[in-house]
């Protein structure tokens, strides 16, 4: 029998989280109504601001009806997630937005993204007020170790969308990089995955020891394709070969934005890794 909770309206994340459907939902119509475009960046921020929406009126209608204790996942680390990957996807998708696809004249644009910065402010906020705090006891993705491997996947995911296959395909250092975000974000995915679905108790092998094998692994593969990447996307091909001075959108530009995810991407695996060393080795179970 389902079992109304209006209490989960009236406290202070479901409040932000009406707050954000809405604002979503206004967000991704004014887009909508302004037409449509073949761009991977136009199709990401569609995406994140449909995705936010139902997501979000998923959430609000099984805590509304209590149906959310009745699904077999983690539902704290599920909710925890969510908000942390919105949050990034908004910011992105409210830098991605106005840069290609805005202009001073353009008050429908405009409007859109400043809603856009706005539904990114309250997922930040939720992610606040449902982030494990210390001495707490939660679910892994509450945690800070939890929420890098949310990043690992959302930084993996905006240089999917930057890459072009014509491109990369020719050279096989490219190929190997693309390798790299592949392997790491399908673990990372994986990992995620199997928490939510609180499957990762059931593993037959010490996980605490193997995520930190996994961790130093990405490192040092991440290390090589932010070796690699520049010298075969940029050494002989400056960006007059590709781009013209009144053009807007660039192929080279998406070069740049690989080479800079690719560097985040290697400096949040070895904030994990520290992470997972200083938990395994340094810290004693209570």
């Amino acid at each position: 029998m389902v079992t109304l909770n209006t209490q989960s309206l009236t406290v202070p994340v479901g409040i932000i989280r009406l707050f954000e459907f809405v604002l979503t939902l206004i967000t991704f119509s004014l887009v909508a109504s302004v037409g449509h475009s073949n761009s991977s960046f136009w199709a990401w921020c569609m995406f994140t601001w449909c995705f936010c929406c139902f997501m979000t009126l998923l959430i609000i209608i099984l805590e509304l009806t209590s149906l959310n204790t009745k699904v077999p996942i983690s539902w704290d680390d599920f909710t925890t997630a969510f908000a942390m990957l919105s949050t990034l996807m908004l910011l992105a998708a409210s830098v991605i937005y106005p840069k290609f696809f805005g202009c001073s004249t353009c008050a429908t644009q405009i409007a859109a993204t400043v809603i856009s910065c706005l539904c990114f402010v309250l997922y930040t906020a939720e992610v606040g007020l449902t982030r494990a705090k210390p001495g707490e006891i939660s679910g892994f993705l509450s945690t800070v170790p939890g929420l890098l491997k949310v990043l690992e996947a959302f930084v993996a995911c905006i240089i999917f969308i930057s890459l072009d296959s014509r491109f990369y395909s020719i050279y096989a250092g490219l190929q190997w990089c693309v390798a790299v975000y592949s392997i790491c974000f399908i673990v990372s995915l994986l990992i995620i995955l199997l928490t939510i679905g609180r499957l990762l108790a059931r593993c037959p092998f010490p996980l605490d020891k193997c995520l930190t094998g996994f961790n130093v692994l990405a490192v040092l593969m991440y290390i090589t394709a932010v070796v690699i990447w520049p010298i075969y996307s940029f050494e002989g091909k400056p960006r007059s070969m590709f781009c013209v001075p009144s053009q807007k959108y660039c192929f080279w530009d998406n070069l740049v934005v690989v080479s800079c995810m690719t560097c985040i991407n290697l400096i949040v695996y070895i904030v994990d890794t520290v992470y997972s060393v200083r938990l395994v080795f340094f810290v004693s179970p209570a």
